[in-house]
């Protein structure tokens, strides 16, 4: 992760140190990939001398996608933190990708901050199905947690740039709070944007010589294109005020002083209930100065923000957490990754206490076992704490409640472990993923690489809550669950650049065997091989069972033809055979095989026979018998915008689905489809669906049964098996 200095254009600038919580702002950056967040982060760094030049993300010289995977999909994959200082605060800007593969990342940002910046283009707006959905839902969930929002309308620059139509487009798709607090002014030839005017201070910020710009006072000609725009926001501002007196006051037509007006902005943004949009441009610096003003004034402090609920390590309960760098420490892994050069590297949260060099920690990490993440504690010393910028890491002598920095070389931290005193070790409620959903296969390329493979998986799901490691016990596949094909590629970039050789392979869906009716079977293990007899004769009876009964095995012989200590050696031949399939190779289910009768031999016969004997017995079953091939159901829920919705159905329906009816949502735009569908059609449905839905749909899936599979498929399946 360590990178040098020159590579970023990095300044050589102090690091900054913060001794208290409300110097410090937490800001994730959101918004749909290509709205440019990147670009906008590199604007700010250089607008506050943090970095001496802006990079690109085309010359992949950016300081947040330092991944090598972002650097070759010219987009972000990754979490990233850029902290600078504006005005003796210190900004930690969040830069999160806008790929729905990445959301992980996302999740991990917004637990990570204190307030969202949702970055909109002005030249894609909000137009099409998947930006909408996408971009609302996240507002939604911002929204369901209190957070505070701001909106940023970039690439102003563009010939394409249509700033108007972006705002009505966000204050439609966000609601009536979202308001402009700054308005565009056009340069001479009308056509470029070169200043802004306040709506609330009526100041002129003048950028037609660069940034920084000149600041003055609005003439009359400037008042009255923006008189309507500008006692919207005011009326708009003071119905949100805690002086409940005020709204009255103002409508009697009593003057509002200026700084009355921005008092109250303040608070009603840092308290989510207005969303301030502010223009800007990472390409000619319009806006940057603002944008930061109004990140230290209007965005909430760590002192400000909700904490999490922590408990004991065994679930009991803990008194609420405070932001207080004198409190017990309770910090948070909201993202782990592997450096070559210096191994695991953890960005921490920091909300209570302050994390110091050669500390002892406790790291807990629980409730991530189905992902993979066994549940584990651990004690472990931190040499160093860092600030991260990027990729560059610089070292600090501590890290305060309500700060974030990075940490090295832990032993077990994973991403969403809790980080604690050795003396008092807590855990924090961990927060929402989502469920991956597009599987891979892979399979080592040679035995000299299956070791390097169990390791690099091992350090990527470490990192990485949305990747589900599952070794199948039935198909016998290694199997990584994804959000989507751009994650699954990330993934396998990551592991290829470890070192490991790999292939992948399509992924087998657990299919079962069962008799379709019932069967006899005779089976003869009798020869000779060096000098000792193996005898061993039986004949069982097998006959199916209703779905989900799992296997029975019943004794009816009579007068000791098969002696007593080697029945459950039958057993045993005949359970192993069902592990290994019949005609297909898949495990035999809902069987129910009685052995009738049966011959031994005093000397020559031995458990070994018996067990063979009881597996060629139920071969010859089979060979007799009707054997169906089982598939695995599943009931999904999709949800979409209402307009897919016929879609869905239909396409559910080509998939050998039973619609299950379908819901709408209390928004009204999105509505749940329910249907049974065999796993065998869902393979690669997070795929198919999202070109389906323009990416605006969504799905969850629960296994419900195994069910009897069209004998032309089942057909098929067995031709696959024995070529």
């Amino acid at each position: 992760m360590a990178q040098k200095t020159s590579e970023k254009g990095l300044t050589g600038a102090s690091v900054p140190v913060v001794t208290e919580p409300g110097n410090v702002r937490n800001v994730v950056l959101v918004g749909h990939s290509g709205s440019g967040k990147t670009t906008l982060v590199e604007a700010l760094l250089a607008a506050t001398s943090t970095i001496s030049r802006a990079g690109t993300v085309t010359d992949g010289t950016t300081v947040t996608d330092h991944d090598p995977a972002a650097v070759r999909q010219q987009r972000s994959v990754a979490l990233a933190c850029a902290p600078l200082v504006h005005q003796g605060v210190k900004i930690n800007l969040l830069d999160t990708p806008g790929y729905a593969d990445f959301v992980g990342e996302l999740r991990a940002g917004l637990r990570a901050a204190d307030a969202a910046l949702f970055v909109v283009s002005a030249v894609d707006g909000t137009d099409g199905a998947e930006i909408a959905d996408s971009t609302i839902q996240l507002w939604e969930e911002c929204a369901a947690v209190g957070m505070p929002r701001a909106v940023a309308i970039t690439r102003l620059d563009h010939p394409r740039a249509d700033y108007d139509g972006t705002l009505q487009a966000c204050q439609e798709a966000f609601g009536e709070n979202v308001m402009p607090t700054y308005q565009p002014m056009l340069d001479d030839d009308g056509q470029s944007v070169a200043g802004l005017i306040g709506l609330v201070t009526l100041r002129v910020l003048d950028y037609s010589e660069g940034y920084p710009p000149r600041v003055g006072e609005a003439e009359p000609a400037h008042l009255n294109p923006i008189t309507d725009d500008r006692n919207t926001l005011i009326e708009g501002i003071i119905a949100e005020s805690e002086d409940e007196t005020l709204m009255d006051r103002y409508v009697s037509g009593e003057l509002v002083s200026t700084d009355t007006v921005l008092a109250d902005l303040e608070k009603a943004v840092a308290k989510g209930n207005f969303y301030p949009v502010i223009p800007v441009c990472a390409g000619t610096g319009v806006g940057l100065d603002a944008l930061l003003d109004g990140l230290v004034s209007a965005a909430p402090s760590p002192l400000e923000h909700y904490l999490p609920v922590v408990t004991g390590v065994d679930g009991s309960p803990r008194p609420p957490l405070t932001c207080d760098p004198d409190g017990p420490l309770v910090a948070e892994v909201v993202k782990t990754t592997i450096d070559r050069h210096v191994g695991r590297v953890s960005l921490v949260r920091v909300f209570s206490g302050t994390l110091r060099p050669e500390q002892v920690l406790h790291v807990s990490g629980h409730g991530m076992t189905e992902r993979g993440h066994p549940d584990h504690d651990a004690d472990e010393r931190v040499a160093h704490i860092y600030s991260p910028l990027g990729a560059q890491l610089r070292e600090v002598p501590f890290c305060v409640a309500g700060d974030l920095c990075a940490i090295t070389k832990s032993g077990s931290a994973e991403t969403g472990d809790t980080l604690s005193g050795k003396d008092q070790p807590l855990l924090m409620e961990p927060w929402a993923m989502p469920e991956p959903l597009l599987p891979i296969a892979v399979v080592a390329r040679t035995r000299s690489d299956e070791d390097a493979l169990a390791k690099n998986l091992a350090r990527l799901v470490a990192g990485d809550p949305t990747l589900r490691l599952e070794r199948h016990a039935e198909t016998h596949q290694l199997v990584l669950w994804t959000m989507g094909e751009s994650h699954a590629d990330v993934v396998l970039d990551r592991l290829r650049a470890g070192g490991v050789e790999l292939n992948t392979e399509p992924v087998r869906v657990p299919l079962r065997e069962t008799f379709g009716t019932g069967a006899k079977g005779h089976g003869r293990h009798v020869k000779q091989s060096g000098g000792h007899g193996q005898y061993a004769v039986c004949d069982i009876e097998v006959e199916p069972l209703p779905r989900g009964s799992g296997f029975q095995f019943v004794d009816r012989v009579v007068g000791g033809a098969v002696p007593h200590n080697y029945i459950p050696s039958v057993e045993k031949g005949v359970r192993a055979q069902l592990d290994r399939g019949l005609v297909s190779g898949y495990p035999v289910v809902d069987l129910k095989v009685t052995l009738v009768d049966g011959k031994a031999h005093s000397v020559d016969s031995s458990d070994a026979a018996f067990q063979t004997a009881g597996a060629l017995a139920l071969r010859e079953a089979a060979a007799a018998g009707q054997v169906t091939l089982l598939e695995p159901i599943d009931e999904i829920a999709v949800r979409v915008p209402e307009v897919f919705v016929g879609a869905i159905m239909s396409d559910l329906s080509g998939r050998r689905g039973r619609p299950l009816g379908s819901e709408p949502e209390p928004d009204g735009a999105h509505c749940v489809v329910r249907a049974e569908v065999p796993a065998t059609e869902l393979v690669r449905y997070a795929v198919e669906l999202r070109a389906l839905s323009s990416g605006a749909g969504t799905f969850t899936r629960t296994y419900v049964r195994h069910e009897p599979m069209p004998a032309h498929l089942a057909e098929a399946v067995r031709k696959e098996h024995t070529a």
